[in-house]
């Protein structure tokens, strides 16, 4: 980059602004453009950056990951606060805006936040944008001060020279840094140099969360704006054949009806009170001829001999003369139902049209999947459409949408108003509980063959359910006409199990499917875990020891690791139950991170009561304990929530029976069990941490139960076991 250009570059305005392998053009957006605000004012001209240094030292770090409580503004930042040996208190986050091109997810090669890659994707380019800043930093300085650049130190925010005794902040330096020729390649410290990374860090946007001063998407007003609401199917796949919308116009506040064609009856109106008003007062009939009108118990039965025809996806030795050779044979049949993710802040977008370009106010986590289709269905260039990217309360995947339908759902919605303007598209709870979208319900059969020394000698699995990529724009992502999101988990186990076969049928619904936190694994991890330990119990095994014995291979050294770590923590002895309490362990990789549990659990009047959980954790380089920490206890709880109470349930027609949390409950914070986290040291680079302490709990706390009370719960979630 050349003097002249990072001027223009600049826009004339005073500060240091760094972008890592980012071209030069196009505009930030998203509320970055006021991250560099020199004097006050806002920038004119925001370019394309992940790091600026304001003159007030202060450096923002523009995140490429939407922030739903998992902690991508304060991971990245450090990262960036690490490597400019910046102090923590200058940092601040901004969210970056829908760009593609700028902000794409190095593992998707495009803009979204999933499968647990935040910090995976961007832990090299985040550090190397703020040794890029540091090195810029170091040549303005030693230019001005006449000095070695070799000589000149940066500490907690202050440059020095010592020998001169000259030092400055960031911000005095900031301007003339910017005409200091970026490193192409900047070296970035050792991790035996680390400061920051490796050591807990507050959050950045726990102040504005606390007192109130973060913007969501519902807290976005526009001139005029009109809150709509959508009646959707009560049945999926059903479409509107004729509605009367007379006395919905009578509702005081709702000023306009309109079909959405693919999604329904939108009322617009001046409030959300009259909006939900004028929907309840709709009179609509529906088409139900290509509508799903099985019930979850159909379902069920139909998976479950479907699992004779599965195609097999993992195999290895022979399984099926071990088989005919086991001392003992061991089958059982594992039932998971379809599960909504229930986030805190149900789905909502605002959409502004004017002069045929459109600006979206929304919590997007793939804004580049939105943004295309906010275009398509208000029929302009993309290059017209600027998403700005919110805070978001909660996700679990629920936001992480190939349809995008969403996005495509406020483009309707503007489309049908049939002019310029701005509308609030609101979801409520029963919209999003009621609504699709849901980790597909699946059955597992499995078998496993014990020769006379109680050694497992044959393995089977067979999994059975809907593809969450078939069909829509991830389609391109399976091999062979396989998902591997329906069985991952499944396979590639650590196991030394070399008689083996895994196998997949897949089914068609209506229902439409979505990964759900941690996706395959929620169900695999748990069909396997808890098959596993019914046959080391079988065969007179411990269920740490006999987990260890059949880790034997050198790729599961990091499995072995978690596994040691987590039965040293609990204290384990082999004694499943002791005082009245009953101890289960699982041990479970997702995502390359690879996370064991101990549980402890009491029968209250025949239900659990979850008394302690013991999580050790090897997510590659920690670089914010206390984020990892508070991931891995949200995730235990959100799984714990799941297996013990939660299931959406078909009824015969095909309605949903769920509504809001009085049918679909989370777990209580007097349920919430004391939780110690160990994370295991390592150089390996990050992985992820988001969803990977969810697989194990549910095992876990299922041996857990079978230890204390003898009976194996194969059919989730415990509650429908109880009833």
């Amino acid at each position: 980059m050349t003097n002249q250009t990072r001027r223009q570059f600049l826009g004339g305005t005073a500060g240091l602004v760094i972008g890592m392998t980012l071209p030069l053009r196009g505009r930030a957006q998203s509320g970055a453009a006021n991250a560099f605000a020199p004097s006050g004012e806002p920038a004119k001209f925001a370019p394309n950056a992940f790091v600026r240094i304001a003159p007030d030292d202060t450096v923002t770090v523009i995140i490429k990951h939407i922030e739903f409580g998992q902690g991508p503004n304060t991971g990245l930042s450090t990262l960036v606060a690490e490597e400019l040996d910046a102090d923590w208190s200058q940092m601040r986050a901004e969210q970056a805006p829908a760009n593609n091109e700028l902000y794409a997810n190095l593992l998707f090669g495009l803009q979204g936040t999933g499968g647990s890659t935040a910090m995976a994707n961007s832990y090299t380019q985040m550090r190397q944008a703020g040794a890029a800043a540091r090195h810029m930093l170091i040549a303005a300085a030693a230019e001005q001060w006449g000095v070695p650049a070799e000589e000149i130190t940066i500490e907690k925010g202050t440059i020095s020279h010592a020998a001169s005794g000259k030092s400055s902040g960031f911000g005095a330096l900031a301007e003339a840094a910017a005409q200091q020729e970026a490193p192409a390649e900047p070296k970035v410290k050792d991790k035996s140099e680390f400061r920051l990374i490796g050591t807990d860090r507050p959050k950045l946007d726990t102040p504005e969360k606390t007192d109130g001063t973060a913007i969501y998407t519902m807290d976005v007003f526009r001139d005029g704006m009109q809150t709509v609401v959508v009646r959707h199917a009560p049945k999926f796949g059903a479409t509107v054949a004729s509605f009367d919308d007379a006395q919905a116009l009578e509702v005081p506040g709702v000023e306009a009806v309109r079909e959405i064609p693919g999604f329904g009856v939108a009322v617009y109106a001046r409030n959300t009170a009259a909006a939900m008003k004028g929907r309840e007062a709709l009179s609509i009939e529906w088409d139900e001829s290509k509508a799903e009108t099985r019930s979850s118990e159909q379902m069920y039965e139909e998976w479950s001999k479907a699992a004779e025809s599965a195609r097999d996806v993992e195999t290895a030795g022979d399984f099926s003369g071990k088989f005919d050779a086991g001392e003992t044979i061991l089958e059982e049949e594992f039932r998971f139902p379809f599960l909504a993710h229930a986030p805190l802040e149900p789905l909502d977008a605002v959409l502004e049209v004017k002069d045929g370009k459109a600006e979206c106010w929304m919590g997007a986590q793939f804004p580049s999947l939105d943004k295309p289709a906010i275009a398509q269905g208000l029929g302009i260039d993309p290059e017209n459409v600027i998403i700005n990217v919110m805070f978001a309360g909660g996700s679990f995947g629920r936001r992480a949408q190939p349809t995008a339908h969403i996005g495509a759902e406020i483009a309707a919605i503007a489309k049908a108003a049939g002019g310029d303007g701005s509308w609030k598209l609101v979801w409520t709870r029963e919209d999003d509980l009621q609504g699709g979208y849901y980790r597909p319900l699946t059955v597992h059969k499995l078998r496993g063959a014990l020769d006379a020394e109680g050694n497992i000698t044959a393995w089977e699995d067979v999994i059975v359910n809907q593809s969450i990529m078939a069909g829509g724009p991830m389609a391109g992502m399976m091999k062979d006409g396989l998902d591997p999101t329906s069985f991952e988990g499944g396979t590639k186990m650590p196991y030394d199990l070399p008689d083996m076969r895994v196998g997949w049928a897949q089914m068609e619904t209506a229902v439409p499917p979505l990964w759900w936190r941690s996706v395959g694994h929620t169900h695999t991890g748990y069909a396997t875990e808890v098959f596993l330990d019914m046959l080391l119990e079988k065969g007179g095994k411990d269920a740490v020891e006999g987990r260890l014995a059949l880790l034997g291979n050198d790729d599961a050294g990091r499995d072995r690791a978690v596994l040691e770590k987590v039965a040293e923590m609990a204290g384990w002895t082999g004694e499943r139950v002791k005082d009245g309490r009953g101890y289960g362990v699982a041990v479970h990789e997702s995502f390359n991170t690879y996370v064991a549990q101990i549980v402890e659990v009491s029968d209250i009047e025949g239900f659990p009561k979850v008394h302690k959980v013991w999580c050790a954790v090897d997510c590659g380089v920690a670089v914010n304990p206390n984020v990892i920490r508070a991931q891995i206890e949200g995730g235990i709880g959100y799984g714990l929530g799941t297996v013990l109470f939660d299931e959406i349930t078909l009824l015969e027609g095909g309605t949903v029976a769920q509504q809001n949390f009085d049918t679909y409950r989370m777990l209580r914070i007097n349920e919430m069990p004391e939780i110690e986290v160990a994370i295991i040291d390592s150089d390996a680079d990050p992985s992820g941490i988001g969803e990977p302490g969810t697989p194990p709990v549910g095992p876990a706390l299922a041996n857990a139960w079978r230890a204390l009370t003898g009976t194996t719960v194969t059919r989730l979630p415990f509650r429908a076991e109880k009833v």
